[in-house]
């Protein structure tokens, strides 16, 4: 490993000057402009990289952010991630990743040991597993800068990142209603995520307010703790059992939504001509579907980045003393319309 020691040698300048030059703090300012071009040229040549993990030791900041996920292989979590990592990057930042694999009982051991990698913030990716207020007041009471995205938390010390679920389930339904779908059915989320009744929610005041009716026999939810593609089969399944003649779906999500395009088409069922299909999420894979799914667009990325910048602030008012009042960002989602909705039948 290439150290300063040897840039100094073959340099010709004081170790000092170079580590100056290297570490390029404000010191390095009062060194000739010539001097600084001739330090870098042979640290470049001599393939130098900073000792990290020393300069750490030295100013006792560790430039690293724990992120905890839920579930590293749901597109939710991954897209997410992608915008903490944007956005950590250029502040030399790095973000060291822990996945719970669904399972909240690891949180504690997870958050320990990035706590003991001396990590200077936390981001906890709630959905789409809930998170409960003990793991939320573990970070509260350890004092630890940290950012929740995907759970509102209006009422907390803790600042949070979250889509407007509401408002997106409620362009959703409107734009059936638009095209002029009044038999609608429906597949809810599970009572356990708190983004289910946020979602149903505005499904309700938008029918409501132009008085569509919404038929409980056209209403099912899913009973796992989190949507799968079999279960969406299965209630979509039971939905054409129960009331055949539905034109349009609303589904808690893309993967529900995939789902109830499947079992529609085996059940002779066209999509969308015979039957609307509308999810939420817009994970990659739903533009590839078939047909290509409308569906409702989460700016995933842009809560990843919005929660990274978020600690960021956090971290530079714990490092200065200072305090932070609690901030809470509603992202507001988009309709994508793709193929799978059309005009209802005989509208």
């Amino acid at each position: 490993m290439v150290t300063i020691r040897d840039v100094a040698g073959e340099s010709g300048f004081s170790i000092t000057t170079v580590s100056m030059v290297l570490n390029d703090g404000p010191a390095a300012k009062r060194i000739s402009a010539r001097t600084r071009a001739r330090v870098w040229k042979v640290a470049k040549r001599l393939g130098y990289r900073p000792n990290l993990f020393a300069r750490s030791l030295r100013n006792q900041r560790s430039q690293t952010v724990g992120v905890v996920v839920f579930d590293i292989t749901d597109p939710y979590c991954t897209q997410i991630l992608r915008g903490i990592e944007n956005r950590l990057r250029p502040s030399g930042y790095f973000p060291i990743v822990t996945d719970l694999q669904d399972d909240r009982s690891q949180f504690h051991r997870c958050l320990d040991m990035l706590l003991g990698r001396r990590v200077e913030g936390i981001i906890a990716i709630a959905n789409p597993i809930y998170l409960d207020p003990a793991l939320l007041s573990e970070l509260v009471d350890r004092n630890i800068p940290a950012v929740v995205i995907g759970r509102e938390l209006e009422e907390s010390p803790l600042r949070s990142v979250v889509v407007d679920n509401e408002a997106g389930t409620r362009q959703a339904i409107q734009h059936l209603y638009e095209l002029g779908h009044r038999r609608i059915a429906y597949i809810k989320g599970p009572k356990i995520l708190v983004d289910s009744m946020q979602r149903w929610r505005g499904i309700e005041t938008f029918a409501r307010d132009v008085g569509l009716k919404v038929e409980a026999k056209l209403v099912l939810e899913i009973k796992g703790r989190n949507s799968t593609y079999a279960e969406g089969c299965q209630l979509t399944a039971e939905l054409l059992k129960r009331c055949p003649d539905f034109t349009a779906l609303v589904a808690f999500d893309d993967l529900t939504a995939c789902a109830a395009i499947r079992t529609l088409t085996k059940a002779g069922r066209r999509v969308p001509k015979d039957c609307s299909v509308v999810g939420f999420d817009d994970v990659p894979s739903s533009a590839f579907y078939n047909p290509p799914l409308t569906t409702v667009h989460q700016l995933l990325e842009m809560q990843g980045s919005l929660g990274a910048e978020m600690v960021e602030e956090l971290i530079r008012a714990a490092a200065e003393k200072r305090t932070l009042p609690p901030k809470h960002r509603k992202v507001s989602p988009k309709l994508v319309v793709r193929d799978s909705t059309c005009p209802a039948p005989h509208s």
